[in-house]
């Protein structure tokens, strides 16, 4: 189908895994008339956007392999969900055996407010630090990632935290339609603290989850849209975001009664009605992993839409584990907005998480971080820099000083509780997840667990910075070391 809506863009490459057979995945290798193909959309005598055809192979191959998977992949997520909540309900497997055996097991209930996600058993903190109170410099930020973490839950737990721990106000929590995969894939919430001054708003937009192939297949789409004096974008999170497939991005769009909201034109809305009642009130965006992403993009299409008014009222988006969104125009475009709009982007990236490395920033990808990476190391030592070490994640000579990092966190675990309290005692599967760490360190890395520790336990020279109203994105030859 082709694209011919004036709200998308003049250049684009989109593609489409669910039109494709197997045998045309492999054919793309060698088939010179690709640009026929109807599981590839593009523009009319935009040919050279197929030179990269091996990653249209892997990106097509992987998401049919995750489609085809998507409902044994869910099913088992679903057990796995349900019998680490049996053993939480019941305190810890022995206890589970004794129940079993005396007939009194405790069931758990998926719609409870006590049933946690799989991200959930990796990092069971729900209160806030009650170090860190309104008014300090890293309230921001500490607040910000427990909204991303509690993101991966559902409806009455993410209830229950807002209101009865962090004793705030719940806004809405939200189920958003992904017109591209005609389902329901992406999560989040806003809730207000009115505690603040100013008080704030908080949007939190949840990450890819572990067993959900929809997520993945977001992950894994290479599509891209280019918009004239913005650059290009990464498809699979502009779908997330809301991009309508017959409408692109229409300044104003119809929701119908059908109910299927789309994320940016809901949260949009409300944002301008909760706004409008106070003219001190601010808001926040964020989230982890590809919600860090969402978050991202969502101030990226108000300026499109030229929603200066609310891009005012932004106080900053702050990402944790973040992917890359767009090139080195889009990093340019957004850096422009932040400088306009005096509003914050803070990146915050722990050591050797993967995905904060994707997509690879090279001549094949073309994909640029920007803003501010606040950057830190297993020790929990954190630095402003300008990118984050091994910005691809690829070094041959990088492997075993991975492997031993990865092994000083499995045994940090268990020294952390002892310096610093019961509240980083790591649950045992995040200690299952450190040993697997071993084989794979990147995505040990890339757990909630790191990026609230980090928030708690870095230097406050670095939020102090942070806070300074004059201080922005940051390059090579400014950035320093705390």
């Amino acid at each position: 189908m082709s694209m011919t809506s004036a709200n998308f863009p003049g250049n684009y490459l989109v593609l489409r895994p669910q039109e494709v057979s197997y045998l045309n995945v492999f054919r793309i290798l060698w088939n010179d008339d690709i640009e026929k193909k109807a599981f590839v959309d593009f523009p009319d005598g935009k040919v050279e956007n197929l030179h990269r055809r091996w990653l249209i192979f892997l990106s097509l191959l992987s998401q049919k392999i995750l489609q085809s998977i998507a409902r044994p992949m869910a099913s088992f997520g679903s057990r796995v969900e349900m019998w680490l909540n049996l053993i939480s309900c019941n305190r810890n497997i022995f206890v589970l055996f004794i129940n079993y055996l005396r007939g009194r097991v405790e069931r758990p209930v998926k719609e409870s407010k006590t049933f946690l996600s799989f991200a959930g058993h990796l990092d069971k903190r729900v209160d806030l630090d009650k170090n860190i109170k309104h008014g300090d410099s890293r309230y921001y930020s500490a607040l910000s990632v427990m909204a991303a973490k509690v993101a991966y839950e559902n409806k009455a737990f993410v209830e229950n935290a807002v209101r009865n721990h962090w004793k705030m106000e719940l806004i809405g929590y939200y189920d958003f339609w992904n017109d591209f995969q005609q389902k329901r894939t992406t999560q989040g919430f806003m809730f207000h603290d009115k505690n603040a001054d100013p008080d704030i708003i908080v949007v939190a937009f949840r990450g890819t989850e572990a067993f959900d192939a929809d997520d993945w297949c977001s992950d894994f789409d290479i599509s891209w849209y280019e918009f004239p004096g913005i650059g290009k974008i990464h498809g699979g999170f502009m779908k997330a975001l809301g991009l309508s497939m017959r409408q692109g991005w229409p300044p104003e769009f119809r929701q119908g009664a059908d109910g299927q909201p789309i994320a940016y034109y809901t949260i949009r809305e409300k944002l301008k009605q909760l706004l409008k009642q106070n003219k001190k009130t601010k808001f926040i965006l964020t989230g982890h992993s590809m919600g860090g992403a969402i978050a991202t993009l969502f101030p990226a299409v108000l300026a499109m839409h030229k929603e200066t008014w609310l891009l005012e009222r932004l106080e900053g988006v702050y990402t944790f584990g973040q992917p890359r969104v767009g090139d080195g125009e889009f990093k340019r475009f957004m850096e422009s907005q932040m400088q306009k709009h005096k509003f914050k982007y803070v990146r915050f990236v722990y050591c050797n998480d993967v995905i904060t490395r994707l997509p690879i920033d090279d001549s094949t990808f073309l994909f640029k971080h920007f803003g501010t990476c606040v950057y830190y190391n297993s020790c929990y030592y954190g630095k402003i820099v300008s990118e984050e070490p091994h910005k691809n994640y690829i070094s041959v000579f990088a492997a075993i000083p991975r492997f031993l990092n990865a092994l000083w966190e499995l045994v940090r675990g268990f020294i952390l509780p002892y310096r610093k309290g019961a509240d980083y005692k790591e649950p045992w599967l995040l200690i299952l997840l450190r040993w697997y760490g071993l084989i794979l360190p990147g995505l040990s890395a890339h757990t909630p667990q790191d990026y609230v520790n980090l928030t708690r336990l870095g230097p406050d020279t670095i939020y102090h910075r942070l806070q300074d109203p004059k201080f922005g994105s940051v390059s090579n030859s400014d950035a320093t070391k705390d």
